[in-house]
């Protein structure tokens, strides 16, 4: 029998930010994929329920969170999960994250050492240069359809599997699309703030920046895998461990491998 998901709203510097939780114990606060929400991450913290407790946010502008009208930094979700985990009173936590989560995760132990013990990235995205930041997110726009307003617009998993195949899981169904239908609707036409704050985002100064045990997670087959040796070589104590057959989003369809090592690394 899964575990029971809780729901609640705590009051931050970004207006509500509504978050998920499940579990008990040592705390995990987990932050989400670009256009998606904590109802992405429920697999993911039943699956690390047993052992913790979970918190997984919805930034400001996703899911159930006010939205914002001014472009947020990678600090700024990371301000909003420490926000999130006083009005919870939580003292220290641990932070994992997948793709802008992993980056939210390092932002959150490089910014908060006090608050933050151990961190873990799961396909942790990294782009080379500006300009290669804006080709690599003008290639996402173009397979992201939008109507004429710019809200966004429904995909079947026929058409990402056509145009977009290396951001989806490896077992991809139009379930697992429609979830991501339903997010990309919770934001609206506000679904780019999080890549443009990725964009902006230091990764290898924030990687530089960890002083806590850091564990950097990759699917077999994710595209940005590539970069994991000059990643680890900005922190030298990360540990690096790979899910065989994993590509894009496994911390849902990979979620119980991804707990599995999360478990055995911050235990």
């Amino acid at each position: 029998m899964p575990l029971p998901i809780e729901r609640g709203l705590a009051k931050t510097f970004a207006g509500h930010i509504h978050y998920r939780a499940c579990g008990s114990g040592p705390v995990v606060m987990v932050s989400h994929i670009n256009q998606q929400s904590s109802a992405l991450m429920v697999e993911l913290l039943q699956a690390l329920g047993p052992h913790f407790r979970a918190v997984a946010i919805d930034y400001p502008s996703h899911g159930h969170s006010d939205h914002i009208d001014w472009q947020p930094r990678i600090e700024d979700y990371a301000r909003a999960v420490i926000e999130t985990m006083d009005a919870l009173k939580i003292d220290r936590a641990f932070a994992l994250g997948e793709a802008v989560g992993a980056a939210v995760s390092i932002a959150l132990g490089s910014g908060w050492r006090d608050r933050i013990d151990k961190v873990v990235l799961v396909n942790t995205p990294y782009f080379a240069d500006d300009a290669t930041a804006t080709r690599d997110i003008a290639d996402i726009a173009k397979v992201r359809p939008q109507d004429a307003t710019g809200f966004p617009a429904p995909r079947s998993i026929d058409f990402l599997l056509t145009n977009d195949p290396e951001h989806a899981p490896m077992q991809p169904t139009q379930a697992w699309m429609d979830r991501i239908n339903v997010a990309q609707f919770e934001i609206g036409r506000d679904r780019w703030q999080a890549m443009q704050a990725l964009a902006k985002f230091d990764t290898l100064a924030g990687m530089q920046s960890l002083a806590c045990p850091t564990l950097m997670l990759y699917g077999e087959h994710f595209i940005y895998g590539r970069h994991r040796a000059l990643l680890q070589a900005r922190c030298p104590h990360a540990r690096i461990e790979t899910i065989a057959n994993g590509r894009f989003c496994m911390s849902w369809e990979r979620a119980i491998d991804v707990a599995g090592h999360a478990h055995a690394f911050l235990s």
